[in-house]
């Protein structure tokens, strides 16, 4: 019998999908730089207006755990329409939210169902050539952080010349046209869901997030995956929050508009991402992740020589900027070239890990800098980026020899 002729996405569906994983994404960091604002809205001081966020991201984390699964015993596209069409719905709650209350929890809601930019991989990567996956991989999270960096820049502009509401009506209609427009930009036929020995339509959904756990003990490597990227995501959030307060100290005496012009960097990875995609898909995912943390390692060392100097900052700003999010499509690689039926429990127990590791980072951050100074934050950094890159090897030394003997 013959395999079953597989379609792959055109070049024009593979950018509409990186844009769409950029609008999806952009949701949770519109408050970012209006928080001040809302808080003054509804007459709460600076600290309680902090729930907004911590809710939103707690909420993501759940729904991941919760949600996300479901990819893998229904259509990751009929998914992706309904929970951006949820998102929606939370968008709107909080543009016409009268009290802080309603907001926080059209916040949450938005939040939970932020689940898309982790289908859509997951979708993807079925619908690509194989030697194409690292390029495919980083091409959508390129566009997560272009989403970001819109969310920040575009949000800020726009409360400066209306208000906070105005930005909440764009995105909300920005999202109501992404949701009409997924169905056009998604084939209609999705390849897991014909696979034989994919888990079946009727599998109940207590054995579906069982499964998420029988899948930590038998493939051992997503939780060393999961760790480095944990590791890296609690690096990157410990390092921008202490940056903050380094740079706005007496010491440097900097604004936050200084913060805001450096966190700009980030657009370069948009750029250099999809290169070193394609870098992974040559040399194999674990080896470049190892010869990347090497690099991330020989950047993060930089921080405390030149911590005093703003220019001096940029290089190993740059440089862990553009690595990082190379790192993170590298590890994806090592589960999404899994069997299609697993990939998207596989990729919750990736992005739960992460967001574990981007809390301590959001905690450690603050109290690192609050009790050892930038000093002791930079070298916390790179002793953290050492084991990183330490896994890292472990990785390619172990799993690296069993993908070349499958190979």
């Amino acid at each position: 019998m013959n395999a079953p002729h597989t379609t792959y996405l055109t070049r024009r569906q593979e950018l509409l999908l990186a844009l769409a994983t950029a609008v999806v994404t952009a949701n949770a960091y519109y408050i970012h730089p209006i928080i001040g604002e809302v808080a003054d809205h509804f007459g709460v001081s600076n600290g309680e207006i902090g729930i907004v966020p911590a809710l939103n991201q707690l909420a993501l984390a759940v729904g991941i755990l919760l949600l996300l699964p479901l990819g893998d015993i229904y259509s990751n596209r009929r998914l992706s329409i309904i929970f951006t069409a949820c998102q929606c719905a939370g968008l709107l709650l909080m543009t016409v939210a009268p009290t802080l209350l309603i907001f926080t929890a059209g916040s949450a809601w938005l939040g939970f169902f932020t689940i898309a930019p982790y289908l859509l991989p997951a979708y993807a990567s079925k619908r690509v050539a194989p030697e194409r996956l690292g390029h495919m991989t980083a091409t959508l999270t390129a566009g997560v952080v272009s989403g970001l960096l819109v969310a920040r820049v575009g949000s800020g502009v726009i409360a400066d010349i209306t208000d906070w509401h105005t930005v909440y009506w764009a995105a909300s209609a920005i999202m109501i046209g992404m949701t009409l427009t997924l169905p056009r930009i998604m084939p209609a036929s999705d390849p897991a869901s014909r696979k034989p020995n994919g888990p079946a339509t009727d599998t109940s959904y207590l054995a579906l997030l069982g499964s998420v756990f029988s899948l930590m003990r038998s493939h051992r490597e997503i939780l060393v995956s999961g760790a480095i990227q944990g590791i890296g995501f609690g690096q990157f959030i410990a390092l921008w929050l202490s940056l903050a307060l380094h740079l706005t100290s007496p010491e440097m005496g900097y604004g936050t508009d200084v913060v805001g012009y450096l966190a700009g960097f980030a657009a370069v990875s948009v750029l250099t991402t999809p290169r070193l995609g394609r870098m992974a898909d040559r040399i194999g995912p674990r080896r470049a992740r190892f010869y990347l943390g090497c690099v991330q390692v020989a950047g993060t060392l930089l921080f405390l020589p030149f911590g005093s100097n703003l220019w001096l900052l940029m290089i190993p700003i740059f440089v862990t900027t553009t690595v990082g999010p190379a790192i993170d499509v590298s590890s994806r690689m090592t589960f999404l070239s899994e069997d299609p039926s697993l990939r998207t429990r596989l990729t919750t127990i990736y992005i739960v890990m992460m967001f574990i590791g981007g809390g301590i980072g959001s905690s450690a951050g603050t109290l690192l800098y609050d009790q050892m100074g930038w000093e002791g934050t930079a070298i916390a950094l790179a002793v953290s980026c050492v084991v990183l890159t330490g896994l890292a090897g472990l990785a390619w030394r172990i799993w690296g020899a069993y993908a070349r003997k499958a190979a």
